[in-house]
């Protein structure tokens, strides 16, 4: 990965101290037991979008990764935009039905791969040359790009239109070569400054630890592009307290990626969710150093690639990781009360559970509880193997007054042979909110 002179300085300053912030348990895990996933409260969904299938035969769609955009002037028209992968962009109302289905770009290669997306979230009241507007933001992994698409609701075709200069430069790779390896872009949080009124994306790279921060700029016609202001690579090998060092096991030569992300925007703080480390804080500008608040419950497990399966064998625990979510961690989003109080909310992929950390950093990042989505009476199913989540604690009208939290479900059920099957639920907020209060 090249870096600019700023993105060296801020690596050297900060990574004699990351192994060191990696190593230190969360004040909030020492000396409980272990959470069970199945002593924590239950929500379930209200409604669910169509199912999307990952197949041989031409679908090639895998729900991924949601936002919800509240319509200011008619909260009952708001919608929640995803990514549907090799499918593209999906769109829909607060019925869960889809309003609007967008391509993703097919990549060039030699195989004229199709395109990939990955994450989505949403940028308000970016200044164009046609005025402000709304944007869906999203990396466009199979091009190592972001991509953005303009909001607007009542649009004859369609609310999202592609304003994505078409000379955006590439996140990571330095030629297609690099693309091809789909070391690219991966996760992704916006995010604008409120000192500065500037507005960036925070992008991760597919099966690396780095994380870029892209300062977002319009162009004269109208269109967005970006620059890319610093990097910072997160840990890979990690000192336990043992002695010895660990890396989780994984295919060779891939690294612990990140894809959960979320920027608190009153203190400017970036919650990473690296997939079998656990969650970590960092500044938003990608200064400073990274604190790792929280652990994954496989943190230090040993293990061994088997290269026919192409699974890990694990070894025995030794007992350093933490005790509320397990590997996978995706699916990070920020809930705010109306106080200035809220939480983290984390997809905890790995038992199926959500866990909430209080985002005030006096508490230091505190675990607040945690709850399921479980099955609903009738034909709603609940949400397994989660990737991705989205909470909006606003009133969206009749349907959901009190606030929305949408989160993937990684195994639509029932099952359709052996097609992967996909989508979103829609879940009322007061719903969570009340999980958290018990």
């Amino acid at each position: 990965m090249t870096r600019s002179t700023s993105a060296r300085s801020a690596v050297v300053a900060v990574i004699t101290a990351l192994t060191a912030a990696a190593l230190a348990v969360p004040a909030q895990a020492e000396g409980r037991h272990r959470v069970s996933g199945d002593s924590l409260p239950s929500v379930t969904p209200r409604a669910e979008t169509p199912v999307l299938h990952d197949d041989d035969e031409g679908g090639n769609a895998d729900a991924d990764d949601p936002a919800i955009w509240r319509n200011a002037a008619a909260p009952d028209r708001s919608l929640v935009v995803a990514t549907a992968k090799e499918g593209g962009l999906r769109v829909y109302d607060l019925d869960a039905r889809l309003v609007q289905s967008i391509a993703a770009p097919p990549a060039v290669g030699e195989d004229d791969a199709p395109g990939r997306f990955n994450n989505v979230d949403l940028l308000h009241g970016l200044r164009l040359s046609s005025g402000k507007a709304d944007l869906a933001v999203t990396s466009d992994r199979g091009h190592d790009r972001l991509r953005f698409y303009r909001i607007d609701r009542d649009r004859t075709g369609g609310p999202l239109t592609d304003v994505t200069d078409p000379a955006s430069p590439p996140v990571f790779s330095q030629d297609q070569a690099e693309i091809n390896d789909q070391r690219t872009a991966y996760g992704l949080a916006t995010w604008t400054d409120p000192a500065t009124g500037k507005s960036y994306a925070l992008v991760s790279r597919r099966e690396r630890t780095g994380i870029a921060l892209l300062e977002l700029l319009p162009t004269a016609d109208g269109k967005v592009t970006y620059r890319k202001i610093r990097t910072l690579d997160l840990p890979s090998t990690f000192r336990l307290p043992d002695g010895t060092s660990w890396s989780p096991c994984g295919e060779p030569g891939e690294l612990p990626q990140v894809e959960g992300m979320v920027v608190d925007p009153v203190n400017g703080m970036l919650y990473a969710g690296q997939e079998d480390i656990g969650i970590w804080r960092l500044r938003a500008d990608l200064t400073g150093t990274p604190k790792l608040i929280d652990k994954v419950r496989e943190y230090g497990v040993p293990g061994a690639y088997d290269e026919e399966t192409e699974e890990c064998t694990p070894g025995a625990d030794p007992g350093y990781g933490g005790t509320k979510i397990s590997a996978d961690v995706e699916g990070l989003t920020l809930l705010t009360e109306s106080d200035g109080d809220g939480y983290i909310l984390a997809s905890s992929q790995g038992d199926d559970t959500f866990a909430a950390y209080d985002r005030e950093l006096e508490d230091a990042n505190e675990y607040e509880g945690g709850f399921r989505v479980t099955a609903a009476s009738g034909a709603l199913d609940g949400s397994e193997e989660c990737d991705g989540a989205a909470v909006l604690n606003a009133p969206l009208g009749s349907k959901y007054p009190n606030g929305l939290l949408v989160v993937q479900d990684g195994h639509d059920a029932p099952g359709d042979g052996n097609r992967d099957a996909t989508n979103f639920k829609f879940v009322d907020l007061d719903k969570v909110m009340d999980a958290l209060d018990d």
